[in-house]
């Protein structure tokens, strides 16, 4: 079997180029020290498609953002789909500037790039009143169309990957205006197996009995075994009034802890999926 062969096939959103894949080399490098294939996925849906069918063997989906907060929609898609929660990276979102070889910013009459990179880096163009921005679908595909298609003039926001992809020169590096944003992206194989000495987080969902001091005794139980709880988000369960899914996203440094506790708060939930246990990248 050749080392393409062996390589990891990984669903992304997205195209060649975009943050998803950087966070999936990131991972899978450090992982199994292979590139993998990237499979290539217009929703994130699709994503859940690509393995179902066998067309990929893992996904990577970012779940949220330090400067726009949790990807809603990929909550109900951890809940509905029943794969496995393996890893996370968190990766920083470094917007670049860039078009064809040999240009200017003078020379840039024209910018394309998904709708987010143009909120994020709209300050920066206000320096230069005469080019105009223009939204995509994708950064990634805004920077293949450019190099695709030759365009002079015209410049795309896009990846560090995205530029050396598709041949295209970086005008200015990291114009968005928050430095400190980041993305988390989480990683999604059942393929892989974390010895328990280095799982020290877990994302879980649950419902609570629609009563009063519910969650609080919940809390109250997490923190007596020292359960660090990074973050929880709560969303409405379709047709039943004023009752949620409680999304949390808990570290610990035992694991015996960490299996006393859930034994401990399980027969006072509903209902308890555990999405994930693996390594915290942070």
């Amino acid at each position: 079997m050749t080392e393409t062969e062996n390589r990891k096939r990984v669903a992304i959103q997205g195209y060649h180029g975009c943050f998803h894949e950087q966070a999936a080399r990131i991972f899978y490098e450090k992982y199994d020290g292979r590139t993998p294939d990237i499979v290539e996925c217009p929703t994130f849906d699709d994503l859940y498609r690509s393995m179902d069918t066998g067309h990929a063997d893992a996904a990577v989906m970012a779940i949220e953002n330090t400067v726009s907060g949790g990807l809603l929609p990929n909550f109900e898609l951890l809940r509905k789909y029943n794969v496995k929660i393996k890893g996370e990276v968190f990766l920083r979102i470094q917007q670049n500037l860039m078009a064809m070889p040999g240009q200017k910013i003078e020379d840039i009459k024209e910018v394309r790039t998904h709708y987010m990179a143009i909120n994020q880096t709209r300050p920066f163009f206000q320096a230069y009143p005469w080019i105009r921005l223009v939204e995509s679908e994708d950064t990634a595909k805004s920077a293949a169309d450019v190099a695709g298609q030759k365009l002079k003039g015209v410049g795309a926001v896009a990846s560090v990957l995205a530029a050396d992809l598709y041949g295209l020169e970086i005008l200015k590096e990291s114009i968005e205006t928050y430095k400190q944003n980041f993305t988390r992206f989480l990683i999604l194989d059942d393929r892989i197996t974390i010895p328990k000495e280095k799982v020290n987080k877990v994302s879980l969902c649950f419902t609570l009995p629609h009563k009063a001091g519910s969650l609080a005794q919940i809390l109250t139980i997490l923190s007596f075994y020292d359960m660090n709880l990074t973050r929880i988000q709560s969303l409405p369960i379709p047709g039943k009034s004023w009752q949620y899914f409680f999304y949390a996203d808990i570290k610990f440094d035992n694991y015996l802890r960490y299996s006393q506790a859930i034994s401990a708060v399980r027969p006072l939930m509903d209902d308890l999926n555990i999405l994930g246990e693996y390594e915290a990248a942070i």
